[in-house]
């Protein structure tokens, strides 16, 4: 069931999309192993982030969240959607994982998956694939924890707000830290609690879910 939504998804978008939708792939040179990113000095994390930096102008830190805000989004859609769909979860664990630059800004794929189901599964899938990269990258770009994590979970709300109907507060909450409380359902929609730092960059529009287009909450009555 997962496969077939994310090839409609490929299909609807023109082929652009940042995850192989069966998911699997046997990687030819054209993939790089995940574990390369993780590799100390990070020069290839380093370079990557440097390239989204100068494509958009931007210090490095902004380069750095805007680079996990497309990693995090491609490789966290196949769980949200997963979770909705019919409760089975695909885990891409990071010794499987491969990635390659494309037009959706990167691919993720892995050389095989495993099932899993609940949010349990979730967040352990994060801890295990997700906070080495965000440790990385706080660790060459100073840029924080929370601004990357709100990035992973406006990855679960956004799916389940536009593909496939999906309770993401519930999901979130569920998932607990380090993204529970990251997110505001704003009627139909919602807002984050962080900022991607998209805003940071010189005449551009802020996302439709930034946190400063949050309205301020009602002060209480004295």
């Amino acid at each position: 069931m997962l496969t077939e939504a994310l090839q409609r998804l490929a299909d609807g978008r023109g082929g652009v999309i940042g995850v192989e939708p069966d998911l699997v792939i046997e990687p030819d040179e054209s993939w790089t192993p995940v574990t390369e990113l993780l590799r100390e000095p990070y020069a290839l994390l380093i370079e990557l982030i440097d390239e989204t930096a100068a494509r958009w102008n931007a210090p490095r830190h902004v380069g750095a969240a805007l680079f996990w805000k497309t990693y995090s989004y491609w490789h966290t859609l196949p769980m949200a959607l997963g979770w909705a769909l019919d409760g089975r979860v695909p885990i891409m664990r990071v010794a499987d994982t491969y990635f390659k630059v494309s037009d959706a800004g990167v691919t993720v794929a892995a050389t095989r998956v495993s099932w899993g189901s609940g949010a349990h599964v979730i967040g352990e899938a994060l801890a295990e694939s997700q906070r080495p990269l965000v440790k990385a990258i706080e660790a060459v770009a100073k840029v924080g924890e929370r601004t990357l994590w709100g990035s992973t979970a406006e990855a679960f709300a956004h799916p389940l707000t536009s593909i496939v109907p999906g309770d993401y507060m519930r999901l979130l909450k569920e998932i607990g830290a380090p993204v529970d409380g990251l997110i505001e359902p704003a009627g139909d929609g919602y807002f984050r609690r962080t900022c991607c730092l998209w805003i940071t960059l010189p005449d551009v529009e802020p996302c439709g879910s930034c946190c400063v287009l949050r309205p301020p909450r009602p002060r209480p009555a004295a």
